[in-house]
């Protein structure tokens, strides 16, 4: 089997009724142009509306046509690493003020778009013994800081349960936040690509914006558009598939497996969304391209027959870039004078990305550093870095 790409569908949470937006023709100005229409950005741009700032959102796509529409649709509290390894890599304060923001903003997604989340919570399913010791681990140290989580044993295994996380429909939460950004007074455009940012103007193919900031909110792709980012971020493939509904199954919540290199949940139609197996492709799934390939899908699908235990027909393949940093922390910071950057989310943006949209428009607009300083630690700092991490 080789890695070739293969066509790539709309994600199973797209339900073909969304209204492409206009693309930007001349040259306009605001107060602060978003570069990026996924979940951070279009919580951002909300942000600076509530501040009454003149907001032109703009993507290079459309609104979530990044991994912020076609993701597995986790609400997962905490950072990249699991609570226990995040506390031995940025400390207990840290790990810890982190997953208490994290769970605070859950119930924010939930009431910004209502009707989009399942608050059932999710398992970690152990793949072997090792990972069954790990569990524990994670565990004990959840509860001894208050934080909740159950052992787990069933028919699908052995892990744990943490009830306070969740599942939801990613793209349609987007079209929610987008759709009101337009009624409360923002400028979105789509298909406009970004050739360059020279001090607050942006330069795209058929126009300039003009503004008095720019917030970057991309995570694929996030040192294409900041090349400063680069060998700070890199860009990764991530891959899935659904099927057709089936009643062969009942997966209650979404479940992380093998450390999380495979992850599902069953939508309340019976479909099976899957993504994962990006080991099996490889340095190739270091890419730029969004699309699928066959060597994961083909792994991808033989899962969902031997472990999932689906014979469903295959309905949707796709793929989406996102972008890792080496600390598992996401970036958050000004890289250049009213320039700030957001993304690095390692694959879990869909929490912490909404935390960092509004901790950096608490810093650039409100002089107001603590809800950075509570995810990045209190050396962070709102000055210009010139390419240095934000919290040394």
């Amino acid at each position: 089997m080789t890695g070739s790409l293969l066509a790539d569908t709309a994600p199973v949470w797209d339900d073909g009724r969304w209204t492409p937006l206009p693309t930007l023709h001349g040259d306009v100005s605001a107060d602060a142009v978003v570069i990026g229409l996924g979940g951070s950005g279009l919580t951002l741009i909300e942000e600076l509306l509530r501040r009454d700032e003149r907001v032109i959102g703009i993507d290079a796509h459309d609104v979530a046509a990044g991994a912020a529409g076609r993701n597995g649709g986790f609400l997962l509290a905490g950072a990249y690493d699991f609570y226990h390894d995040a506390v031995r890599r940025y400390g207990r304060e840290r790990a810890r003020a982190i997953y208490a923001a994290t769970l605070e903003e859950i119930p924010r997604i939930a009431e910004a778009a209502p009707g989009t989340v399942r608050p059932v919570g999710s398992k970690r399913i152990a793949a072997n013994a090792a990972e069954i010791r790990d569990c524990r681990e994670q565990l004990a140290m959840m509860q001894a800081d208050g934080l909740p989580a159950e052992w787990y044993e069933g028919t699908d295994g052995v892990g744990l349960f943490i009830p306070t996380d969740g599942a939801f429909d990613p793209l349609t939460r987007c079209r929610m936040l987008a759709a009101r950004a337009r009624r409360d007074g923002a400028t979105l455009f789509a298909k406009t690509r970004v050739d360059a940012i020279e001090g607050t103007r942006v330069l795209t193919p058929h126009g300039v914006i003009h503004a008095g900031r720019v917030f970057v909110a991309v995570d694929g792709k996030l040192e294409t558009v900041l090349p400063e980012l680069v060998g700070r971020v890199r860009t990764a493939r991530l891959q899935m598939l659904a099927c057709a509904p089936t009643a062969e199954v009942r997966i209650p919540c979404p479940v992380y497996y093998r450390g999380g290199y495979e992850y599902w949940q069953q939508l309340p139609d019976g479909r099976i969304a899957l993504g994962g197996l990006r080991d099996h492709g490889g340095m190739e799934e270091w890419s730029l391209e969004p699309k699928p390939t066959a060597t994961v899908q083909s792994a991808l699908e033989a899962f969902l027959r031997s472990h999932i235990k689906v014979s469903a027909p295959v309905t949707h393949r796709w793929a989406a870039c996102a972008a890792y940093t080496e600390t598992g922390l996401p970036i958050l910071e000004q890289v250049r004078e009213h320039v700030w950057a957001l993304g690095g989310y390692s694959g879990t943006g869909n929490v912490i990305g909404a935390l960092c949209a509004r901790a950096a428009v608490s810093a650039a607009l409100d002089g107001d550093s603590a809800p950075a300083q509570r995810l990045f630690g209190e050396s962070w700092s709102a000055k210009v870095t010139h390419g240095g991490w934000l919290a040394q």
